[in-house]
């Protein structure tokens, strides 16, 4: 990550005026210590390697301005409405992060107008006829114990002029956007479309993704709930491959771009010989092949557990056509059968009898609802967002970073994507605990 090719510095839509209401719910005498200032900041990296040379010098380490509660608020509350929407695939904790935002805007804020957009960007849009849906604490009660979205969801582009024109047309002074990488682009198109008008609409939003890949985002809720599951599959394979002579599991998780997912399910579990993710390429055939390496395993203990990230070896796919979805995104061709395939191929030509068990849990884990870390961690985050929109500040996402829950510029994470560092702790503690290495090198 280079500091250097991004700001950090929070837009807001005017100066905040207002007392907060959060004022009545201090300790006896210590007025304002649960308030933070935009001058408490976050460093950006905290490696001594990287500060010591900010050592002497008067311009500090670059840093991120802190999250939480303001003294001072921009909107007035008895006359704000706000909107949530929640936009592309499912998460869990997506229920959990809609009532924290309702309940910490109704209950601390005062605000009774809340509006649910239905189906993502589309509720937006007159054409598609969606209901608005009324949020309030009775509505949201007892939704954490839900997967899935009670706004529902959507994909796909929508226009943004249109998009605005509904804010404008609604009053909305808040809203809140939940979402992955294609939801923040957006968000800062409308954004850049809010402040193109001069309006005065603050746009926050959460960022969400199972693949825990969001530039500069330490931690994303759900990834906590889809590593809990992930191990689940993981020990069903490994029953399933111990069970039978020459058994092999085989599981297929989430991971588009980075295999964050599948490294932290193999250590969670210790179970897997071999963890493939998209930033390691993948060679099935020759002496030093997966495959090979896959026999060798198979010899020596009899079974073998593989964790394959989806998006791990499309380069097997090159002279294939590439077909997108309603967002735009490469639709990624299906590596778990495709290894299936290759692997029965394999031992069917050697004469050597598998049996082979294919588990993809993807579909379960996104639409189930968040364990109790995920769910406290989203509470975080959206009262953080709420904070957020209720001081004036726009165009930002709540983020997790160093420890700290963080406001970070949408431009400075909009369209970057995080990768696991092969040559990090994470990734050589995943080849230390599967061996996948030793077998390579045979």
């Amino acid at each position: 990550m280079n500091i250097d090719d991004f700001g950090t510095k929070i837009s807001v839509l005017g100066e905040a005026k207002i007392d907060s209401p959060l004022k009545s719910h201090g300790l006896p005498g210590e007025t304002g210590t649960r308030f933070i200032t935009d001058d408490s900041r976050v460093s950006v990296n905290v490696q001594i390697e990287t500060l010591k040379g900010f050592i002497g010098k008067k311009q500090p380490p670059p840093s991120f301005e802190q999250a939480g509660p303001r003294e001072k608020i921009y909107f007035d509350p008895s006359k704000l409405k706000c909107a949530i929407s929640t936009c592309g695939g499912l998460c869990p904790g997506l229920n959990d992060i809609i009532r924290s935002i309702v309940l910490e805007l109704y209950h601390i804020y005062r605000v009774t107008n809340i509006y649910g957009i239905r189906h993502g960007l589309q509720g937006f849009v007159p054409d598609y006829g969606h209901d608005i849906m009324e949020l309030n604490p009775k509505s949201v009660s007892g939704i954490q114990d839900k997967g899935g979205s009670i706004l529902g969801s959507s994909r796909g582009t929508q226009d943004i002029d249109t998009v605005v024109d509904c804010l404008e047309r609604m009053n909305v002074g808040i809203l809140f956007m939940v979402g992955g990488d294609g939801t923040l682009m957006a968000s800062k198109r409308i954004a850049d479309e809010i402040l193109k008008r001069g309006l005065k609409i603050s746009v926050i939003c959460i960022p969400k993704t199972i693949d825990n890949d969001i530039f500069l985002v330490s931690r994303s809720f759900g990834f906590d709930t889809a590593v809990d599951v992930a191990t689940l599959a993981i020990k069903g394979a490994h029953n399933e491959a111990a069970a039978y002579p020459n058994g092999i599991g085989l599981i297929k998780l989430m991971g588009r771009h980075s295999g964050f997912l599948a490294a932290t399910a193999a250590l969670a579990q210790q179970d897997a010989n071999f963890v493939l993710i998209p930033e390691v390429d993948i060679f099935l055939d020759g002496k030093t092949g997966f495959l090979q390496a896959l026999e060798n395993r198979i010899k020596q203990r009899k079974h073998a557990v593989i964790i394959v990230a989806e998006g791990a070896g499309q380069n097997f796919f090159d002279d294939q056509e590439d077909q997108y979805d309603a967002s735009g995104n490469v639709v990624l061709k299906d590596i778990g059968i495709y290894l299936k395939d290759k692997i029965t191929k394999y031992f069917n030509e050697k004469a050597i009898p598998i049996s082979l068990k294919y588990i993809d849990p993807s579909y379960i884990i996104r639409s189930l609802p968040a364990n109790a870390n995920d769910s406290v961690f989203c509470g975080f985050l959206g009262r953080d967002a709420v904070h957020a929109g209720m001081a004036g500040k726009t165009n930002l996402l709540i983020s997790f970073w160093n420890n700290h829950y963080i406001h970070v510029p949408m431009e400075a994470s909009a369209g970057k994507r995080k990768k696991l560092d092969t040559r990090g702790r994470l990734w050589q503690s995943v080849l230390e605990t599967t061996g996948q290495n030793t077998f390579f090198n045979d």
